[in-house]
């Protein structure tokens, strides 16, 4: 009898077995249970704090760059105006530009620092849309290689479409703002 021959077995848990494999990851307990010091918005804090203890990698007149605290991988950043906004369209032609610039600039550091083959980049809005911190814009910026774990498993799985992509391209179409070089219809 071995050492181990106590330990249950998986196959015989309660629940289906299906193709994926688990990262226990206990320390993101903290994050789950929202146990976190309530200093407010974590995003107006950190501007505050000097640059090693906020996470801030660097600094622009409108927004700067700053690790996540919970990673989805190494080297996870977000980018994010100082002001306290929620959404993109509530952002200026000024913090859009920088916020640009500053993440065209973060993957070029991230790719020389730690050889990512790729980048997972966006912005969750609002709560129903993932954004764990919903009331302060911020944009995601997360490097990928070749061999590291699967940033969407979901999206691997079918995905209930209500809306035929006609329909929305045609609603969108006709609600775009005509003003400006380039826009057609």
């Amino acid at each position: 009898m071995g050492e181990h021959d106590d330990v249950e077995s998986s196959a015989d848990f309660a629940a289906v077995p299906d193709a994926f494999q688990r990262l226990w990851t206990p320390h993101r307990l903290v994050y789950i249970q929202n146990d976190l010091p309530d200093e407010g918005c974590p995003f107006c804090v950190a501007p505050a704090k000097d640059d090693e203890t906020a996470l801030i990698v660097a600094r622009g007149t409108f927004a700067y760059v700053i690790l996540n605290l919970f990673p989805y991988n190494s080297g996870h950043l977000l980018v994010c105006p100082y002001r306290h906004i929620a959404t993109y369209d509530e952002a200026t032609p000024d913090e859009v530009t920088e916020i640009g610039s500053l993440t065209q600039t973060a993957m070029r550091v991230v790719r020389s620092v730690s050889g990512s083959h790729g980048f997972n980049i966006g912005m969750n809005q609002g709560a129903v849309a993932g954004a764990g911190i919903a009331e302060h814009l911020h944009q995601h910026i997360v490097p990928r290689w070749a061999q590291d774990s699967n940033f969407f498993p979901i999206i691997a799985q079918t995905k209930a479409i209500p809306r035929l992509l006609g329909d929305v391209r045609r609603e969108i179409a006709a609600a775009w703002p005509a003003a400006g070089p380039g826009v057609a219809h």
